[in-house]
């Protein structure tokens, strides 16, 4: 097929759930073979649900899908594997115990999938893209960029006319992100199509020949690259054309005390060395799109990374590298994943809210004071306003924004200096939102130090007093929040603006 033959056509594509919430909106799109198509859109924009429908993992509810001109509905992904497309998923399907081998092979029958002819087109595939790997290493021993490097070649072997890659260098360090570039234009050139979604414009801009951008559910921009700027994609972005930064009064966080210092504090794979300092009473927000270190800072911040180096202090005194030593020092970590690490779904609500000061309620260290957790957790929900039937609430039956409020009240049952909160509005309605981020600044007020992630850039604009912009693991920029906007952000996140710290603007 020429470059200019449409491989696939999306029709006013639409995706409907039961509970009503419309995930896509009507979406055209055309992706022609021989080229690269970009796609990009915030956090919820619809561009995960497109990939489950394109790979087979969903249905569509409305719309028309074109393959190769004819009418298609997979109803599981062997279908669309089998028409020739391949996906390249965010969380690559691998096999720890397994060898690369036999991962990049693992969706063909037979055997063990070894031997020698296995062996030599793996070898041929490497090849194709520059890169190396121990054919008989087990992928759990990998790190992280090689095992995304398994997951690519494992597309590959599909040997498939569109594969779809969704963030496909978001946790490569950058000579590893090159060689996916390559990859990416060798497949062009060979007369394959390719849908990269990225949240890095100048990846977009350097590698595709055409992008779409979408925004609540639909495209909202289809252009010929050549044609758009990073300005122009980020205003489509986020919703607005570029503006000025916005006139508001910067909280006087400045003025309060250090609370935490972090010097040096790196991980191998994960973290350049970042520096900084927060202060009390001043929430300091961290901008940065998927693989750019923003939950890795908070957990090597809360002692959860052993391989960390660097030192983290609180008001002055060097803090022990472990989960437990930064609690008994007064240091709150509200996980991102708050079914799986947040919550203990057997316990009611009060025990939920007082599960990590345990000590604070316990006689003589052993026993733990059942009237006082209950009664400082009754008070954290008057304060926090939860609702709910009462603390014996079980925790499941819960909505979730306020099991959410549950997550960052557990720390509010005893004392607490530094509060890490990790995507803290991710997953609940408009309001349980704005009351969640209204907590936060009281907390703040309150003369608490707050460090907050949050991929809405318009929350984190609006919540903190200062914010950091990470990429590829490092600290690239700093800036006041009364002096960006949304659209600043999204260019320092995603490498098309120029990242570094302003003059005079030391991480503090």
């Amino acid at each position: 097929m020429s470059a200019d033959t449409p491989l696939l056509e999306l029709q006013g594509v639409a995706k409907v759930y039961p509970n009503g919430t419309a995930a896509l909106a009507g979406v055209d799109l055309t992706v022609r073979a021989a080229a690269v198509h970009g796609l990009l859109g915030a956090n919820g924009a619809g561009k995960s649900t497109l990939i489950r429908i394109l790979s087979g993992a969903a249905r569509a509810s409305g719309g028309r899908i074109l393959w190769r001109g004819e009418a298609v509905s997979w109803s599981r992904p062997a279908q669309a594997r089998a028409a020739g497309i391949a996906t390249l998923h965010q969380q690559i399907p691998l096999v720890g115990t397994l060898s690369v081998l036999e991962n990049v092979f693992l969706a063909e029958r037979g055997g063990r999938r070894r031997g020698r002819p296995l062996a030599a087109r793996l070898r041929r595939l490497m090849a194709s893209i520059g890169y190396e790997l121990d054919i008989d290493a087990p992928v759990g021993t990998l790190p992280i960029g090689a095992r995304q490097m398994v997951g690519i070649l494992q597309a590959l072997a599909a040997d498939a006319a569109l594969i779809i890659m969704d963030e496909p260098t978001a946790s490569l360090a950058a000579a590893e992100r090159r060689i996916v570039h390559g990859a990416i234009r060798r497949l062009a050139a060979e007369g394959r199509a390719v849908l990269l979604v990225s949240h890095f414009l100048d990846e977009v801009l350097a590698l595709t020949r055409e992008v779409t951008v979408l925004r609540d559910g639909a495209a909202v921009l289809t252009s010929v690259t050549a044609e758009v700027d990073e300005a122009g994609l980020a205003a489509a972005i986020v919703g607005r054309p570029m503006r000025p930064p916005r006139s508001r009064p910067a909280a006087d966080a400045a003025s309060g005390g250090i609370v935490a210092q972090i010097v040096g504090l790196e991980s191998p794979g994960r973290l350049a060395p970042c520096t900084f300092e927060v202060r009390a009473g001043e929430v300091l927000g961290i901008a940065g799109f998927l693989g750019s270190g923003r939950s890795e800072l908070l957990h090597a911040i809360f002692g959860a990374d052993r391989a960390a180096r660097g030192e983290v202090r609180l008001c002055g005194t060097p803090l022990a590298r472990s989960p437990r030593a930064a609690v008994a020092a007064g240091v709150g970590l509200v996980p991102e994943d708050r079914q799986a690490q947040g919550l203990v779904p057997q316990f009611p609500l009060w025990q939920n809210l007082t599960l990590a000061h345990l000590d604070h309620f316990a006689r003589g260290r052993l026993f733990a004071r059942a009237g006082a957790e209950r009664a400082a957790a009754e008070e954290a929900i008057g304060r926090l306003g939860i609702k709910a039937n009462g603390p014996d609430t079980p925790v499941t039956e819960l909505s979730g924004g306020n099991a959410q409020k549950v997550s960052l009240g557990r720390w509010l049952c005893g004392p607490v200096r530094l509060l890490l909160l990790d995507e803290p509005t991710a997953g609940v309605d408009v309001g349980a939102k704005a009351e969640i981020l209204g907590i936060v600044r009281e907390l703040a007020a309150a003369g608490l130090a707050v460090v907050l992630v949050t991929s809405e850039l318009t929350e984190l604009t609006a919540a903190a007093d200062r914010i950091l912009v990470m990429r590829e693991g490092a600290i690239v920029a700093q800036r006041a929040a009364a002096q960006t906007n949304e659209e600043e952000l999204v260019l320092l996140a995603s490498g098309a603006a120029q990242g570094r710290i302003r003059t005079g603007e030391a991480a503090r």
